[in-house]
């Protein structure tokens, strides 16, 4: 079997368990499956620039990212195999370009030439990873396995699911269809443009600005087998430049750090002047980054910089907003931020889609970090799904009873996400007279932390002037004004004031001589009179004042039981 067929069954066989990951990665998976929470963030723990960044930013290395031992050390045997033969964006790329190129020889060699520009995934390796050293965490911005998982979350799976609003396959909802991402269309736009970018030159995105290729490229200098070519067989011809997936020049002296180890070069070779050998003549390549000391000192200023100005922004430490809600789990904000790669797969397994894709709300320092939007969705009770697909520990495994503050955890309290507050100028029995408890009957802890109390509330234009009265009715007339002192008689719609069972009506007589008012629920009415439905103890005279009030629950918030 050809190499190249190898390196092809292995791309197909790595890009087919990313997208299987992907789609088990929901609540109902991971319920009936429970050995997937060990698999499904396997992609992402393998990635050497997370494992590096987060010991960098945390001083600590969270234990599932050992597994990037799994890449680490064959590069410094092989090279960077990884981006040819493992990486999903990688595999996605190549396959771009495969699907829509169609050159000739001569631009397929053009388009396959080094470029200075390959130095850039360089500067901005340094860059990032300056920042890391300094508390902010952004590799996930541009690290292609972290792109790859946000891109499918908020766009792919989203769109697969249902490609048309109006339609929805079987299926579906496994995909992520129907669901909402706040900011999707730039996350989408720029998934889009990195791939269109392939028409321009093969493998742009992997060969200008992939911070995890430029990584790799750095620890390829000291692999051991490498691309060694023959110049007494070499005619020059420029074939093997032709396939070259990293445009790493085969036909010359090999740019070691460039090289996908795709054995393009080699199969296409026609004088078999290429092989793949173990510790080849130094003088027949570059060994490392063609990246200039003044490029590497302005890149880690910038880093640093960035890291100075997002913080002196005060967002992530003073003028904190209160749209900003972290999922049940998640770290202190600062420590949050330090581990947060931003790779979204805590949204892909929220089964509400309440977790949202953050913009500036945290500043520039919290983009594409996970927030909870609750005109999308609600944190389901007994959900802690997004703690066991997180893989540098930004949200913490929680089990239910520690996020309910139940059994052993009970001491230490429930997870409170935030404190439930009532807008009286939106609330409809505080500001319509309209009776709703809808917030009661939804509100999940026990005893609730939402409760009810009946009140009266006065009617507008509820003051009338009695101007006959007996035990058990009262006739009424518009309260007297200077204009019109005696009142105009009522006009009441029949039977307006009979009331139902979620509100009901009062009339409330002044004090009178014995000190104290009335309050007498209204039975009925008809144009004038009201029907009361206990006899008054004092029957008011006519010229009496009275107010006409409707009575129904309004909420109140016990806010030490409240989790958010």
């Amino acid at each position: 079997m050809r190499i190249t067929t190898a390196r092809i069954i292995s791309q197909s066989v790595f890009a087919a368990l990313f997208l299987a990951f992907i789609t088990l990665t929901s609540l109902s998976m991971l319920s009936d499956y429970p050995a997937l929470r060990f698999w499904l963030s396997k992609f992402l723990e393998i990635d050497p620039l997370v494992a590096v960044s987060t010991a960098m930013t945390t001083h600590t290395l969270y234990k599932g990212l050992l597994w990037s031992l799994v890449v680490l050390l064959p590069t410094l045997f092989l090279g960077r195999f990884f981006c040819n033969w493992v990486c999903p964006f990688g595999t996605l790329h190549h396959l771009t370009g495969w699907l829509f190129h169609r050159r000739g020889l001569q631009a397929k060699i053009d388009a396959n030439q080094y470029r200075r520009s390959a130095v850039l995934k360089y500067y901005i390796l340094v860059g990032m990873l300056v920042a890391a050293l300094f508390g902010t965490l952004q590799i996930g911005l541009l690290d292609p396995l972290v792109f790859v998982h946000r891109a499918f979350t908020v766009n792919v799976l989203p769109l697969l699911g249902r490609p048309v609003p109006a339609l929805e396959l079987p299926g579906g909802a496994v995909l992520g269809g129907g669901r909402l991402h706040q900011f999707g269309w730039i996350l989408g736009f720029a998934f889009f443009v990195l791939l269109t970018l392939n028409l321009v030159r093969p493998r742009w995105f992997c060969r200008v600005l992939c911070p995890l290729g430029a990584l790799l490229g750095v620890l390829s200098r000291f692999s051991l087998w490498r691309i060694e070519r023959d110049p007494r067989r070499c005619v020059n011809c420029n074939v093997c430049v032709q396939g070259c997936e990293g445009a790493c020049e085969p036909d010359a002296r090999l740019r070691r750090s460039e090289c996908f180890v795709c054995f393009n070069c080699i199969e296409d070779c026609p004088h078999g002047a290429l092989r793949f050998a173990f510790l080849p003549s130094r003088a027949s390549e570059v060994t490392g980054p063609d990246a200039g000391r003044r490029g590497v000192v302005l890149a880690a200023l910038s880093g640093l910089f960035f890291c100075s100005w997002t913080r002196a922004a005060g967002k992530t430490t003073r003028d904190f907003s209160s749209r900003v809600i972290r999922p049940p789990g998640a770290v202190e904000e600062l420590e949050f931020l330090e581990r947060c790669l931003k790779c979204d797969q805590c949204l892909r397994v929220c089964p509400t889609n309440v977790l949202q894709p953050a913009l500036f709300e945290t500043g520039l320092e919290g983009l594409w970090t996970p927030v909870m939007n609750f005109r999308i969705g609600f944190c389901q009770l007994h959900c802690t799904a997004c703690g066991y697909v997180c893989p540098t520990g930004a949200i913490q495994h929680l089990t239910v009873d520690e996020k309910l503050g139940l059994g052993p955890a009970a001491e230490q309290g429930p997870v409170r996400l935030g404190t439930a507050h009532f807008d009286l100028g939106r609330c409809l029995p505080w500001s319509k007279n309209t009776p709703c408890m809808v917030c009661e009957e939804i509100c999940p802890v026990s005893p609730k932390a939402i409760y009810s109390e009946y009140q009266q509330f006065l009617l507008r234009d509820g003051r009338k002037s009695v101007t006959a009265a007996t035990a058990n009715s009262v006739t009424l007339a518009e309260t007297a004004t200077g204009v019109d002192s005696t009142g105009a008689p009522c006009r009441f719609v029949a039977h307006q004031f009979r009331g139902d069972e979620t509100a009901s009506y009062h009339v409330r007589t002044t004090p009178g001589p014995a000190g104290t008012g009335q309050s007498v629920r209204i039975a009925d009415n008809n144009v004038d009179t009201l029907a009361l439905a206990a006899a008054l103890e004092e029957v008011p005279p006519p010229g009496t004042e009275v107010g006409i009030y409707i009575e129904y629950k309004v909420p109140k918030m016990d806010t030490s039981r409240c989790i958010g």
